[in-house]
């Protein structure tokens, strides 16, 4: 079954360069013809239907491929049974290997050899998609004039979409290779190029004034437009005003971290003023959530997962009132059947590939009173945390996402003579489900974004359950935990906060705490702003565990190349007694416990960032390489 969301194709969709069409479903005309410039912008439409093949540009980094690779930090690893992914090669210290032609199975989401705005998953990159999106919407904001046959709602909803679009790619770009040209018309293909790579802060402040204008003229919600009622209900992935505040307050948070703002001219330290500007972004983001003028709010705990995949909804797409941006998806039910696997030890599923939470990154998961734990082998008595009992009282989130030793994993039947080694987890040292190669590495396991019948036996993946797994790019938690970064750095406190705004920077953070029922950020954190930032930056490792943020956490904080950020490790400990089903494995005793390191990645300042292509950079000599590639 081929599924996806069908935007607002109630014309014809053009790209005047390529003339493909991303909204077959809704022509009323070939897809493959061509119109004049003069019909294709005349009408608001058939400009929206123009604009529309933006959307189809966005790549679907979870489902891009088979089985996919995002979590490039040391957040997890991946099973010894293929390396072709491209977290492997990071471990390696190879950060070529985004590169299609370093990337003989295509399997990354960065740069493919094909792209196209059509329904297929695997012809999407955001290398090659992602210019020709700046190229399209630059084309559309040169031809707004055009535009006489519209409202001037339907006016300004062209164009912030643009803008926004713009703006999104050349951050996307940014954040991982630095300062680049921020191209804002269309280039003429006949003229030789000569626009210099931009500082950091240049490029950000072109995109920051792209994502306020978009968010100047976009509605907090299309059904509350004119022209969004004739797609009413069907809104949900359309930009808005919220999405542009959202990466508006993201792009000027990343210009204000350490990594940029050092590349900019400034010091290795935060920049206030861009903190204090993104402060008052995701202020002006989240007055509008909280007050129900925007349709977001965050999901409650027990529908927590809705974030990140259904089942048994005929392929509702996941998200629910907490995902802000993500893109369209394609074919459902196949995107699902690698997705769902990668996380499943072959013991009892199907497939070789795995993706397994590192153990030093599962220790982030602290207590349940909201207490950190200091070292997982040895008790400490103010957290209650207890080292002979390491999985009772943790915060709700790791029983949310993580599988440890002893949990049901088949509820169904198993033959006889799987039973002992099948059914449940047997995660300790020397357990049937740990195996480098097919399984877990780490003596853990990711069951964030699928359910726990993803196995052979319960078949949570088959066809008939309709398992959606759609990860967004931004959700509102995010911006919670970014708010709080950008006001504790811009004020100084874990008590600084923008002006407009009633909380906070703990504040926000103890809102996504109480969503979970974890205790509140403790007092004696919030004496220092170092301290402060400690407890804040586990709290974004928790909250938005493996959604792909790690990496560019890490490298934008300057922490990417140093000790223990380098680490991979396991998790190794002996059962005190034979596992007994009917217990709770929350209360299973383990001997010692301790932890092992699986692999250093050996990375030096030159990582901090990816390296642009050599035929890119061979075009001329004002684009120049990344420092030490």
């Amino acid at each position: 079954m081929k599924k996806r969301i069908k935007l607002l194709c109630i014309a014809v969709v053009y790209s005047m360069t390529f003339g493909v069409t991303s909204c077959s479903d809704f022509l009323d005309r070939d897809p493959q013809s061509l119109v004049s410039e003069k019909d294709a912008f005349k009408n608001f439409v058939n400009f929206q239907g123009f604009t529309e093949e933006l959307y189809h540009t966005i790549p679907d980094f979870s489902n891009g491929y088979w089985t996919n690779s995002w979590n490039w930090g040391e957040d997890e690893i991946q099973s010894t049974a293929q390396n072709f992914h491209f977290g492997v090669k990071i471990d390696n210290g190879d950060f070529w290997g985004w590169q299609r032609n370093f990337d003989g199975w295509q399997a990354g989401w960065m740069d493919r050899n094909n792209n196209s705005t059509n329904d297929d998953r695997f012809a999407k990159s955001l290398w090659g998609l992602g210019w020709y999106g700046i190229r399209k919407a630059n084309l559309g904001l040169e031809n707004i004039d055009k535009l006489t046959d519209a409202t001037q709602e339907e006016k300004d909803l062209i164009k912030g979409q643009l803008l926004f679009f713009r703006g999104w790619y050349h951050f996307m770009f940014m954040q991982y290779f630095g300062g680049l040209p921020y191209i804002d018309k269309v280039l003429p293909g006949d003229q030789k190029l000569t626009l210099p790579r931009l500082k950091y802060s240049e490029c950000a402040d072109k995109a920051a004034a792209d994502f306020r204008e978009a968010a100047n003229l976009l509605p907090t919600n299309w059904d509350n437009t004119t022209a969004g009622k004739r797609t009413l209900g069907k809104n949900v992935l359309r930009i808005n005003k919220i999405m542009a505040l959202g990466y508006l307050g993201k792009n000027l948070l990343w210009a204000g971290s350490p990594l940029m703002n050092s590349v900019s001219g400034g010091g290795t330290s935060y920049n206030a003023e861009y903190c204090k500007k993104a402060a008052d972004a995701f202020a002006e983001l989240l007055n509008l959530c909280e007050s129900g003028e925007a349709p977001y709010r965050l999901m409650p705990f027990a529908q927590y997962s809705s974030n990140f995949y259904t089942t048994g909804q005929n392929w509702q797409i996941p998200g629910g009132t907490e995902a802000i941006f993500r893109g369209p998806y394609y074919g459902a039910n196949n995107s699902n059947w690698g997705t769902s696997k990668q996380y499943s030890p072959l013991i009892i599923s199907e497939g070789d590939v795995k993706f397994v939470p590192t153990a030093n990154y599962v220790d982030n998961y602290g207590m349940a009173n909201g207490l950190p734990i200091k070292d997982i082998t040895k008790a400490d008595p103010e957290s209650g945390y207890n080292p002979e009992y390491p999985w009772k009282g943790r915060d709700p989130r790791f029983y949310n996402d993580i599988i440890f030793d002893g949990v049901r994993m088949v509820a169904g039947s198993i033959p006889n003579a799987n039973e002992i080694n099948n059914r449940y987890a047997n995660l300790n040292t020397g357990g049937s489900y740990r195996d480098i190669a097919t399984g877990s590495r780490t003596g853990y396991l990711l069951f964030k974004f699928v359910p726990r019948t993803a196995n052979k036996y319960d078949q949570g993946y088959g066809y008939d359950k309709s398992l959606n797994i759609h990860l967004p790019y931004m959700r509102l938690a995010d911006i919670y935990l970014m708010y709080a970064e950008a006001a504790a750095q811009g004020y100084g406190s874990a008590m600084g906060k923008a002006g407009s705004y009633a909380k906070t920077s703990v504040d926000a953070v103890n809102v996504i705490r109480d969503r979970v029922g974890a205790g509140h950020v403790d007092a004696k954190f919030l004496g220092s702003l170092d301290t402060y930032m400690e407890e804040l930056r586990r709290e974004r490792a928790v909250e938005l565990s493996f959604e792909g943020h790690r990496f560019n956490d890490l490298r934008r904080w300057l922490m990417i190349s140093k000790n223990p950020y380098t680490l991979k490790k396991s998790i190794e400990f002996d059962r005190a007694a034979t596992l007994d089903p009917a217990k709770d494995p929350r209360e299973n005793r383990v001997l010692n416990i301790r932890e092992s390191v699986i692999l250093e990645r050996k990375f030096t300042e030159k990582h901090n960032w990816l390296p642009l292509k050599v035929n890119d950079v061979n075009l001329y000599l004002e684009f120049s390489q990344n420092p030490g590639w």
